[in-house]
């Protein structure tokens, strides 16, 4: 499990394809001294297992079901990806839950200067937007984020000037794919009231969450 609070930047070394499924050699600044093989890392919102490593880079395998739901896939030697180790039992959970299993990949269709923020909005496929809540938690690219407004398929999320500079997402522009993980709860809220658990919108609203 994850939090959505980047660490660090990592840049890829090398992408290898092994059939189906690839290898990723990843360079990083980030303290390695506490992950362990098998232990698991996000990489720009991908939850991938560590099969590798040194005191500066780590190796992860990404199967062919990831290449195909995300963005790893276009990846190549100098990219820049954000990295976030799992969260430890002592840890802050500082942004929100992450599952690190992205749902689908979206696409960057606005990016404004905005006071000294950036504001972004984002486009997905319809069949994810109904996850999607005014002043709820989206990742993107792996970073939790709150957002702002919902039209449809589309929305917006403010990024204040530490986050545009600790992530990747100051170098994003218009058209870039990027990773998306909607929020879990509300996925198990519908498949509850989808099963005819005896919850349905009067039962939330009697009790206040609706």
């Amino acid at each position: 499990m994850f939090t959505g609070i980047i660490e660090e930047f990592g840049v890829i070394r090398k992408m290898t394809r092994k059939g189906e499924d690839a290898l990723l050699e990843i360079d990083t600044s980030m303290n390695l001294d506490d992950v362990k093989i098998g232990d698991s890392i996000a990489v720009s919102g991908a939850c991938l297992t560590v099969t590798a490593k040194t005191d500066n880079s780590f190796a992860v395998d990404v199967s062919a079901e990831t290449l195909s739901k995300t963005t790893l896939r276009t990846l190549k030697g100098g990219d820049r990806v954000n990295l976030e180790k799992a969260l430890r039992a002592n840890g802050f959970l500082g942004g929100h839950i992450v599952l690190g299993h992205v749902d689908c990949i979206g696409k960057i269709c606005e990016k404004v200067a905005k006071s000294n923020s950036l504001m972004f909005g984002l486009e997905i496929d319809t069949a994810f937007s109904k996850y999607l809540v005014e002043k709820g938690s989206v990742t993107v690219d792996g970073i939790s984020l709150t957002v702002n407004k919902c039209e449809k398929n589309r929305f917006y999320v403010n990024i204040i000037p530490y986050t545009a500079q600790a992530t990747t997402l100051k170098f994003k522009k218009v058209a870039d794919p990027v990773n998306i993980e909607t929020d879990i709860l509300g996925k198990y809220v519908e498949k509850l009231l989808r099963q005819g658990s005896g919850i349905d919108i009067s039962f939330l609203a009697e009790h206040g969450f609706a």
